[in-house]
């Protein structure tokens, strides 16, 4: 790609309504995640049919990887937002030698976070966790061949960032597409077991994923050769250690609020199962619904930081700091409707996944609860991703994990064990961790000094 092609997706970025770049950029992978969530939805049919608590295992293991990927997601922040500033800037020589740092050590962080996370599996399902024992083996299963795809996951994932910080989320989002698409069609065959395909469960889940992460790595460094080759990232160690404070000082807030997320979520999971399979079954089950309901959000939430960046990169700070709020403020008011949209049929949906009457009443409990705060959970998702864009992370952070330590761990326990409530307790602490947490990030996009660049420093170092 020619330097005038960069200065093309620039423009794009800095030019015209902020609403419109926001759908520009968020569109193609609004209608990504839109394809993830249609697989989720029919991964979840496939385990139902194989066996109706089977349901269960994505979401107990699902925190587990999220801790162990932590560091990884250090690096993406960083990326998004050293990469999307320079752009801004015209820094585009300094692009490429971001690109390969970030991808190198991405690989090495995320191949190492595999080894500790099979090593240590037995030990957090078994005991930290409680898996409850009519899961235990499928869970065991499961994390083994997750551990493989955690390195894969790493690799997709920093590819990703290169690419759509430059501006480019269309040939993104279709690789993402194809991706699920793969692992849409190959999911009955691995989990129920068609013609020499053994019947695996929640295992032949986790190797489609394997699949389908390939076919996302490949084809998004290939993109990346064929469209904007003058950034091609190569294998370094040219590691400093200016460079390594730049990246920890970006991400490591972020990197602490998805560690903390995990535990924060690994003890909620504890929690659920305390009161048995039916729980966790109902527990998966609403995170299922809430995932058709949110799935814009996780689509367009991206692209703010991606304008934040190049905004903030191009000394557009106004342009910036606008972006945020509205943004922020415009995916919260699409997940309101979605959840106007769910509500008077969240029964007909639940019921497509278990015809169990307690897993039924405890799945409709979580959705007419947590229903309520999910457009301040959309608040907070985006105007994180806002500080992403910023380099600004450490409000956000504090903010996270007040929500969830002191709410959504904290009061939960009181509400459900203390109390009495039961699982009701455990729904409405979820409900309020989001709501506070949303209305505080609001806040601070709209109070605070935190519209400033930071590639001068970076530069420098």
């Amino acid at each position: 790609m020619s330097r005038s092609r960069l200065d093309e997706y620039r423009e794009r970025v800095l030019k015209g309504s902020v609403i419109a770049s926001l759908l520009r950029l968020g569109a193609p992978p609004m209608v990504a995640q839109l394809a993830s969530v249609s697989y989720s939805v029919l991964n979840s049919l496939w385990l139902t049919l194989y066996s109706e608590v089977a349901i269960a295992v994505p979401r107990q293991v699902f925190p587990v990887t999220s801790a162990f990927t932590a560091l990884v997601n250090m690096l993406t922040t960083a990326g998004t937002s050293l990469v999307s500033q320079y752009v801004g800037a015209r820094m585009y020589s300094s692009v490429k030698a971001e690109a390969s740092r970030l991808l190198t050590a991405a690989l090495l962080f995320g191949s190492a976070s595999a080894a500790a996370f099979y090593t240590l599996r037995p030990l957090i399902f078994g005991g930290l966790i409680a898996s409850p024992p009519e899961i235990l083996d499928e869970v065991m299963r499961y994390t083994a061949v997750s551990a493989a795809n955690m390195v894969l996951s790493s690799v997709s994932s920093m590819l990703s960032v290169i690419v759509t910080s430059v501006g480019e989320t269309r040939l993104t989002s279709a690789i993402n597409i194809a991706a699920v698409a793969v692992n849409a069609a190959l999911d009955p065959i691995f989990i129920l077991g068609l013609g020499p395909v053994p019947r695996m469960g929640a295992m032949g889940s986790a190797l489609t994923d394997t699949i389908g992460l390939a076919i996302s790595s490949t084809s998004l460094f290939l993109l990346i050769r064929r469209r904007i080759p003058e950034v091609t990232p190569v294998p370094t160690l040219g590691f400093t250690a200016r460079w390594l404070a730049t990246v920890a000082k970006i991400g490591g807030p972020v990197s602490l609020t998805m560690l903390t997320n995990s535990l924060a979520f690994m003890a909620q999971v504890r929690m659920v199962n305390e009161f048995g399979v039916n729980v966790a079954a109902a527990y998966s089950i609403g995170f299922i619904v809430l995932d058709i309901v949110d799935a814009a959000m996780w689509g367009l939430s991206g692209s703010i930081a991606i304008i934040v960046g190049q905004c903030l990169g191009a000394g557009e700070l106004k342009r910036a700091k606008e972006a945020a709020i509205k943004g922020s403020l415009f995916i919260a008011s699409l997940v309101a409707l979605g959840a106007l949209a769910i509500y008077p049929v969240r029964e007909n949906v639940v019921r497509v996944f278990t015809s169990n009457p307690v897993v039924v009443e405890h799945s409709l409990g979580f959705l007419d609860t947590i229903l309520l705060g999910l457009p301040f959970f959309a608040l907070f998702i985006a105007g994180n991703s806002a500080a992403r864009g910023a380099g600004r992370t450490l409000v956000p952070t504090a903010i996270g994990l007040a929500r969830l330590w002191l709410v959504r761990i904290g009061l939960s326990y009181v509400l459900a064990f203390t109390l009495g409530w039961g699982p009701a307790g455990i729904w409405l602490g979820i409900m309020l961790s989001n709501v506070v947490g949303g209305a505080l990030v609001l806040a601070w996009l709209a109070l605070a000094d935190w519209a400033k660049p930071i590639i001068r420093n970076a530069n420098a170092a």
